[in-house]
């Protein structure tokens, strides 16, 4: 077994689900979006977390559907918010369509994850499970609003940011790795130690994400090069380099984050220019190792079967290498 047999469950299971079918408007935007595939990270750990107490993981497949239907719902709100006219090379769906659209269609998104929820977990674990995604859901909100937040406060601290991280990204990670062990039987404190081994690869792979957008490829990253540069988005790239530069730097910096009408490549490359000065690739580098070596520590002290870690150590070594 590996990882493919679960992305492949994973797919098969989303391609044949019927959201709904009228008003074609409501729903075409969901089928569309689900339709555009994506890493399916979140719904893999769901069964990651299983397979390492029970061999039978094919019994969390809707469960883990679940939680990437909610992605799903928070990638379609959150593009709104962030004006983002591409997901994974395609339009967005407010720029398909357009943004109230988006919004009802989002909304059914997030009833029809709790109803795949529901479907897919007994009954003895259907209480604590649903609490549990109800945590991560709101969460999840507080983080997005925190991001949002940001964006008009000059002064965001590394910590701040962090923190808001692990809210808007890194904590559905941990739940779903919380809930694949929830839904196998594993013990209380077997299901914390996941739920922060998975908080702590969130924060590592939105880090990664930061860098990504202003260093990755554009052919294989799926968004918009440099599209939080064009935003000031406060990312730890921008963090960092707002504490760092000084002198002529500095009031380069200032400038580009001051304008209101500018050429986006231009800003881009001025301001990457910037990070190049300040190596601030390298710092970013070694902050995104440092919680994904955090992490292998947690996976260490479990008390799980060496053998039945090995397919998560494989996915976590994926995220740390990854180009997308």
């Amino acid at each position: 077994m590996n990882l493919s047999h679960f992305s492949s469950a994973i797919h098969d299971f989303l391609s044949q689900y019927t959201y709904g079918n009228q008003p074609t408007e409501l729903y075409a935007p969901i089928d569309y979006l689900m339709q555009l595939g994506g890493k399916r990270m979140r719904p893999i750990l769901v069964l990651l977390g299983y397979q390492l107490f029970d061999d039978n993981w094919q019994k969390a497949i809707p469960a883990a559907s679940s939680v990437e239907v909610f992605h799903n719902f928070t990638l379609m709100h959150d593009d709104i918010m962030d004006k983002a006219p591409l997901r994974r090379n395609k339009p967005t769906v407010h720029t398909k369509w357009n943004e109230n659209i988006a919004i009802l269609s989002g909304d059914v998104m997030l009833v029809k994850a709790y109803e795949m929820l529901m479907q897919g977990v007994e009954d003895r674990y259907l209480r604590k499970a649903l609490q549990k995604f109800s945590r991560c859901a709101t969460w999840v909100c507080e983080g997005q609003q925190w991001d949002m937040n940001f964006e008009q406060n000059q002064d965001v601290s590394e910590n701040e940011y962090i923190e808001m991280i692990r809210l808007k990204t890194a904590v559905l990670l941990g739940f779903s790795l919380e809930l694949g062990a929830m839904l196998a039987g594993a013990d209380d404190t077997l299901q914390e130690q996941l739920r922060l081994f998975g908080e702590n690869i969130g924060i590592g792979f939105q880090l990664k994400d930061d860098l990504l957008d202003v260093y990755g490829n554009p052919d294989k990253f799926g968004k918009q090069i440099g599209g939080d540069i064009i935003a000031n988005k406060k990312t730890f790239l921008l963090i960092e380099a707002l504490q760092t530069a000084e002198n002529e730097l500095k009031q380069e910096l200032d400038h580009w984050l001051s304008l209101s009408e500018f050429e986006p490549q231009e800003k881009i490359r001025a301001v990457t220019k910037i990070y190049d000065n300040l190596n601030i690739k390298t710092k970013t580098e070694d902050k995104i190792n440092s919680f994904f070596s955090e992490a292998f520590g947690l996976l260490k002290e479990m008390k799980i079967a060496p053998e039945r870690k090995l397919l998560l150590e494989e996915f976590t070594k994926w995220l740390i290498e990854r180009e997308s």
